[in-house]
C-alpha cells in the first residue's frame, strides 16, 4: 500500500471509527515498547545496580530497531512502505527546523510556567521521581539523556506519526491534532488523576502535533520533545513536592512570574507558530514528490 492508498482508505464513518480505534492501539502500544521498557530499565538499574548505566547499554539498540522497524525496515516487505509513510520522518527545510525549535522553545516556557502556577493553585501530588542522592553522576547523566530521547523518540512516532498522521488523512489536520493531544494526555494518567497535569500534557501534545502538521514531519518535534522533557526533569519535577499553595504562602513575586511567563511564552509561541506555517519547504520536495509528501 502506497501513501496515496492509505489517503484514500477509510471513508465511511464505521471505519474511520475502526481506524482511529486501531491506530490509537498501535500508539499505545509503541509508547509502552519505548517507554514501559526504558521505564523498566532505569527503575531495576537504579535500584539494584547504580554504579553503571547499563540500562542505557541495553536500551539504545533496542530504541535504534524499533525505529529502524517503523520506518519500513525489516520484516514484513508488504508493509515497509506503508510504515514509512506512517511514520514521516521526513527531512525539514532550515527554515521550518528554526520556526519549529522557537515554537517550541516559547510553547515549553509556557508550558513549564503553567505547570507551576497551577501546582500553586491547585493540590496535587507531585510525579513520582527515584531517589537520586545515592545515584553517582557518571550513571545519573546517561540515564537522563536516555530517558529525554526513549520519550521523544518512542512518543512522537506513536501520537505524531502513526496516530495522527493516520488520522490527519481520514477526519482532517485540526481533529487528528485535536485526537491524538487528548491520547497523548490520557497515556500520562499513570502520573495521578488531577486535570491540571492533563491539561498541560493535552497543550504539549497541541505543541508537538501542530509541529508535525507544518512541517509534515515528526524530526523538530523530536527535538523539541527532549528538550521539553530535560526542562521538565531538571527544572521542574524535582521542586514539585515543596511547592505550597497561595492561600497558604500568598501571591508573591515568583508567581506572578510564572503566570507572566505563561502569558509571554504563550504569545510568543503563537507568533512562532504563524511563521513555521509560512515557513518553505525542503527544496527535494518539488513537483509530483514534494505534493505527495504534503497531501
Amino acid at each position: 500500500m502506497n501513501e496515496n492508498q492509505i489517503e484514500k482508505s477509510g471513508q465511511s464513518p464505521a471505519r474511520r471509527v475502526r481506524t482511529i480505534a486501531g491506530s490509537a492501539a498501535v500508539a499505545v502500544l509503541i509508547t509502552a515498547v519505548g517507554q514501559g521498557v526504558w521505564g523498566t530499565l532505569a527503575f531495576v538499574n537504579m535500584k539494584t545496580t547504580p554504579a553503571f548505566p547499563w540500562a542505557v547499554v541495553a536500551m539504545a539498540p533496542l530504541l535504534w530497531l524499533m525505529w529502524q522497524y517503523l520506518n519500513g525496515r525489516g520484516w514484513p516487505q508488504r508493509t515497509a512502505e506503508t510504515r514509512r509513510a506512517l511514520l514521516r520522518a521526513r527531512p525539514v527545510s532550515g527554515s521550518q527546523l528554526a520556526w519549529a525549535l522557537v515554537a517550541g522553545v516559547f510553547s515549553i516556557a509556557a508550558a513549564s510556567g503553567l505547570w507551576i502556577v497551577l501546582f500553586d493553585l491547585v493540590p496535587m501530588r507531585a510525579n513520582l521521581l527515584p531517589n537520586l542522592s545515592k545515584i553517582p553522576l557518571s550513571t545519573l547523566l546517561p540515564i537522563l539523556l536516555m530517558g529525554c530521547l526513549a520519550a521523544p523518540f518512542s512518543e512522537e512516532a506513536a501520537f505524531r506519526g502513526y496516530f495522527q498522521g493516520r488520522l490527519e488523512r481520514e477526519i482532517g489536520g485540526p481533529v487528528a491534532i485535536l485526537l491524538s493531544s487528548i491520547l497523548f494526555a490520557l497515556v500520562h494518567l499513570t502520573q495521578g488523576l488531577f486535570w491540571p497535569k492533563l491539561l498541560v500534557y493535552f497543550l504539549a501534545g497541541l505543541a508537538f502535533g501542530l509541529i508535525a502538521r507544518l512541517t509534515r514531519s515528526i524530526l523538530p518535534g523530536i527535538a523539541v520533545h527532549a528538550l521539553a522533557d530535560l526542562t521538565f526533569f531538571t527544572l521542574v519535577w524535582p521542586y514539585d513536592g515543596a511547592r505550597r499553595q497561595v492561600w497558604e504562602t500568598g501571591t508573591g513575586a515568583w508567581f506572578w512570574l510564572h503566570v507572566a511567563q505563561v502569558v509571554v511564552g504563550g504569545l510568543l509561541a503563537v507568533l512562532a507558530f504563524r511563521r513555521l506555517a509560512t515557513a518553505p519547504a525542503p527544496t527535494m520536495f518539488s513537483g509530483p514528490a514534494r505534493s505527495r509528501a504534503m497531501a
